[in-house]
């Protein structure tokens, strides 16, 4: 059952590793049949020199597996929280990318302080609230959702397809599980760069409006010229 979900969810979580954004079984892409209601993720636990397509556990948007004989991610719940506000989302990626998860620890966004950057988001990367003791003690996974859906309020996902989740690490999206990879590489790119950056300029100011709003815009949005025509 819906094979070609399953292989688009495999081959996104192989490039977790070899991106260098996951060490150990830690990460986990997602890829959404949305026509179905039906998401395929990674295995809770696996090692990705092991998996195979043939793995990859299919999960509706209620929460019920519909077809895996293994257990899916822990955080399923967290992804299927994401697909459920963010209806233009065709894929989910958590990873535990070492710069990209300082931020996340230390509970900062990170500045957007440059073009590079303003490719990809549309200023700085969101970083949500810590997590009451109650939504830790409860269904942990599911409130993680919750609470980057509720930093996402008034924000457009695809203008800042990634979020830090504080104490804990990043989650990214895109229209395509692809996409959100990609995302997830210039996530950790960008927050390597913030970091190299303050620590030349401690007093460095964000990227000035003008640019941002060239840099973002040229690749996304209507008016957008980067690239080839499909």
């Amino acid at each position: 059952m819906l094979e070609e979900l399953k292989r688009e969810a495999y081959e996104a979580n192989l490039q977790l590793p070899r991106q260098g954004l996951i060490n150990l079984t830690f990460g986990n892409a997602s890829a959404i049949d949305r026509s179905r209601g039906i998401f395929a993720i990674k295995p809770s636990g696996v090692d990705y020199d092991v998996l195979k397509a043939e793995d990859m556990v299919l999960v509706d948007l209620e929460g019920k597996k519909v077809e895996g004989k293994l257990n899916p991610s822990s955080d399923t719940p967290t992804h299927r929280r994401l697909f459920l506000a963010f209806g233009h989302v065709g894929g989910v990626v958590h990873t535990n990318s070492t710069c990209a998860t300082s931020f996340a620890q230390a509970g900062r966004a990170i500045p957007c302080f440059g073009t590079t950057h303003a490719d990809y988001f549309y200023g700085e990367v969101p970083v949500t609230r810590k997590m009451t003791p109650a939504e830790i003690a409860t269904a942990y996974e599911w409130e993680t959702g919750n609470v980057i859906v509720e930093r996402f309020h008034g924000l457009d996902p695809l203008d800042y397809p990634a979020v830090l989740v504080n104490r804990h690490g990043p989650f990214s999206w895109g229209k395509t599980v692809a996409k959100a990879v990609e995302a997830a590489v210039a996530l950790e790119c960008v927050a390597q760069m913030a970091l190299m950056s303050m620590q030349l300029e401690p007093r460095l100011g964000p990227i000035e409006g003008e640019l941002l709003n060239k840099h973002f815009k040229r690749k996304h949005g209507p008016g957008a010229y980067y690239g080839q025509k499909q």
